[in-house]
């Protein structure tokens, strides 16, 4: 970073210092359970930093020897937080082969309203998930369904529930699929609503105004002024708090900003407004924010996928780069909400990439850069200015493991997902034990966290 952006960040941060700092009142929460103070998180009365996992697929695991491999995989690399799905829905054409094949489904979509498996092939798995997590001291973020079509997302309701409908966005208005959603997300908060072993519950992984087989329609975005998504996420939070006073609530956005000046690149001769800052996407992370059921604010970082047209060999465009500066934006706007930040999925294609860059990301969200923080992580008493807002989650996408066994370690499970020679699904973003200088950065990490949670 150059020293000019570095002192500009830092006044920024002398600035916001006020809001950060000022008094909050910490909600009262059951021991074991996490809850925010400013722009930490706190556990039993102290500070709770992590380093979390990623793994959608440890619920679709049909072994409990494969599920204590994963978890113990998970502890030994200094894991303390597991994100997976709180969903996993079918149609009920796929019904007989989920059946012969062993997957774990959750919903089964045969008519204008699903059906509920709460047995050994559903929901009983995700009760096991949840108790295995606390055996081994992780807690569990939990999402209750998908922007994306994998694994029967928010497209699922529409297709059934709304098959005259051209637009995606008819999931976060339509009173009867507000209603649909809103059942099942009842069944599972009051499933696990007790339980310590619960995180926080995440309204919708990667919320969009559009999905993989619906556009956007055209009210959508914040910039119609209708604010689809702000409105939703603040009437699902609040029906979340209404059924659970003590578990966190967030979003599971992407972090897409609404900026009045949004950024902007060039392309093919022509100034371009960036979709990630303009509001195209429907997201306004500052506006999110500040919703008062919204205790904290999650991220997500692909350049790799999001600039395919400028990401290309001779390009200017600098990954590395482009990631750092999308980590500071975040830093600020949590700072100004004063709550709390949780970079919740990045990744990365080749191994290379992810050697090379992966540190320079890590680091920087660890705020080592930004204000002279030397190890034990603490700020320089010879500075002046304060240190920037500490990120009190990283989650790479995603976390990989090794040796197991459930179909002599070879498993077709859904998609091209599949168990191969032992190893967990491999989307081309998974990092396994056996890269030893990409796990190194997240074994790093999870010491430096677990350093600030004493």
């Amino acid at each position: 970073m150059l020293f000019s952006t570095l002192l500009s960040a830092l006044a920024f941060t002398a600035v916001a210092s006020g809001a950060a700092n000022s008094p909050t009142v910490k909600r009262s929460v059951p021991p074991g359970f996490v809850t925010t103070k400013g722009t930490q998180f706190e556990l039993d009365g102290k500070p709770f930093a992590f380093v979390g996992a990623n793994s959608y697929w440890l619920p679709l695991l049909v072994t409990q020897n494969d599920v204590e491999h994963t978890f113990k995989t998970m502890s030994d690399a200094g894991v303390k937080v597991l994100r997976t799905w709180g969903f996993n829905a079918i149609n009920g054409s796929e019904l007989a082969g989920a059946k012969e094949s062993g997957l774990t489904y959750y919903q089964v979509w045969n008519s204008s309203s699903f059906s509920l498996n709460a047995g050994s092939q559903g929901l009983e798995r995700l009760d096991n998930v949840i108790e295995t997590a606390g055996k081994y001291g992780i807690k569990v973020i939990l999402a209750f369904s998908n922007n994306w079509v994998g694994y029967g997302g928010s497209d699922l309701f529409i297709q059934w529930m709304t098959p005259e409908s051209t637009t995606h966005d008819v999931f976060f208005t339509n009173p009867k699929i507000v209603a649909a959603y809103q059942s099942y997300v009842r069944t599972i908060v009051e499933r696990y609503k007790n339980s310590p072993n619960i995180f926080a519950w995440e309204m919708l992984n990667e919320a969009r105004c559009s999905s993989d087989t619906f556009p956007s329609g055209p009210s959508c975005t914040p910039a119609s002024g209708a604010q689809s998504l702000l409105k939703w996420y603040k009437e699902q939070s609040d029906f979340v708090r209404s059924l659970d006073p003590h578990h966190l609530i967030t979003t599971g956005g992407e972090g897409h900003f609404f900026w009045t000046n949004p950024r902007t690149y060039w392309f093919d001769g022509q100034l371009v407004s960036d979709y990630n800052w303009n509001g195209q996407a429907g997201e306004d992370f500052d506006g999110n924010l500040a919703l008062p059921n919204i205790d904290f604010a999650t991220y997500h970082m692909y350049p790799q996928s999001w600039y395919t047209e400028l990401d290309f060999p001779g390009s200017n465009f600098s990954i590395a780069n482009w990631g750092l500066e999308w980590i500071d934006d975040h830093i600020n706007a949590g700072n100004k909400a004063n709550k709390p930040i949780v970079l919740e999925e990045f990744g990365l294609g080749g191994l290379d990439n992810k050697t090379q860059i992966y540190p320079g990301w890590v680091q920087h969200a660890l705020d080592t850069k930004h204000a002279y923080v030397l190890f034990p992580l603490r700020c320089s008493v010879i500075v002046l200015m304060p240190c920037l807002p500490l990120h009190r989650g990283i989650m790479p996408w995603q976390f990989g493991v090794l040796g197991l066994t459930e179909d002599g370690g070879n498993r077709i499970i859904k998609y091209a997902d599949a168990i191969n020679h032992g190893a967990s699904p491999n989307d081309g973003n998974t990092f396994y034990s056996n890269q030893t200088a990409v796990w190194n950065i997240f074994t790093r990490a999870a010491k430096i966290q677990a350093q600030r949670s004493r």
